[in-house]
């Protein structure tokens, strides 16, 4: 068989999560819940952030930001649901490219704004006198465009590497999405500095932002246990608290993703691990920071007021 290029509109064949007939409506019932569920989540939070002007600080301006990421995050599972519905498995290749694409960006934003929130909090506890000051609503704006803006070029950068590759006509992913190392893993050309590239981006969307997260909470705990007051100890660790859980969960299971994938020969705990990475983690978040925070839980309970407020005065 004979290598070829993205010609072609059905290049690739997703495998999906299950291959038993009987499973399929049980599984599209599940994610298409669990997308809901994300989906409407994570929209409640930026719209209680937004419209509350109670919450219209740094902490919560980063944590919407976060919320539309989780929100953009889970496009993957469309595709999926349609495949289940129609029986199908096919995707084109202009499809997983921007799979491929989207999954770099939003999992990298993740990554960035757990790793700006840190230091938000950082500077909260061991600068409380000049946080005001530091951040300022144009340096919080500037974090998160640069962000973006270097996400976005490594991004694109690997999407112009993978169109130079060729792969074998119905070429099969053993997963529910495109993911990055799964298509290159079945290229049939040379994929070295494609390879180079991704563990770039693992460096840059992984490693350093997973150090600036360390680094700043050693200052916060090194900050705290200087503090005599026991009381001003439990609440400053506790703004810390769901930032926390949000961060062990994000990394706790991106790390299972990559140990499933080099310990275990099996794709299918591959794709499990991949399921808790990109569908559970952005559905729990919201839950996370509006059942351990008394200021989003009351902008919540007010959002309906605000609505009904907004409605009449149209």
């Amino acid at each position: 068989m004979t290598a070829q290029n993205h010609t072609g509109e059905s290049a690739f064949l997703l495998l999906g999560l299950s291959d038993d007939p009987q499973l399929q409506p049980i599984l599209f019932g599940l994610f298409l819940s669990m997308y809901l569920i994300t989906v409407l989540g994570n929209l409640f939070i930026i719209l209680a952030v937004t419209s509350d002007p109670h919450l219209h600080t740094p902490m919560y301006y980063f944590l919407s930001n976060l919320s539309f990421v989780d929100v953009c995050f889970t496009t993957t599972i469309p595709k999926m649901l349609v495949n289940i519905q129609t029986q199908r498995k096919d995707i084109s290749y202009p499809q997983c490219l921007t799979q491929v694409c989207f999954f770099l960006v939003f999992a990298g934003m993740d990554n960035f704004l757990l790793t700006v929130m840190a230091y938000d909090r950082f500077v909260a506890i061991c600068y409380p006198l000049n946080y005001p000051v530091i951040m300022n609503a144009h340096f919080c704006g500037l974090l998160v465009l640069v962000s973006w803006l270097l996400i976005f070029c490594i991004s694109l950068i690997h999407v112009l590497l993978m169109r130079k590759l060729t792969f074998y006509p119905g070429t099969t992913i053993p997963h529910f999405f495109c993911e990055l190392a799964q298509v290159l893993h079945l290229a049939s050309s040379d994929t070295l500095i494609n390879d180079i590239w991704m563990y770039l981006a693992i460096v840059l969307f992984g490693v350093f932002p997973a150090l600036g997260i360390f680094c700043s909470y050693c200052q916060i705990l090194s900050s705290l246990m200087k503090l005599s007051n026991t009381v001003s100890k439990h609440k400053a660790f506790s703004t810390c608290g769901s930032h926390l859980c949000m961060v062990s969960l994000f990394y706790g299971t991106g790390l299972g993703v990559y140990l499933s994938s080099a310990v275990s020969s099996t794709a299918h705990r591959s794709r499990m691990a991949s399921v808790m990475y990109t569908v559970v983690t952005p559905m729990l978040n919201p839950f996370i920071y509006s059942l351990r925070n008394q200021d989003v839980m009351g902008a919540l309970e007010r959002l309906p007021g605000r609505v009904v407020s907004c409605l009449d005065g149209l």
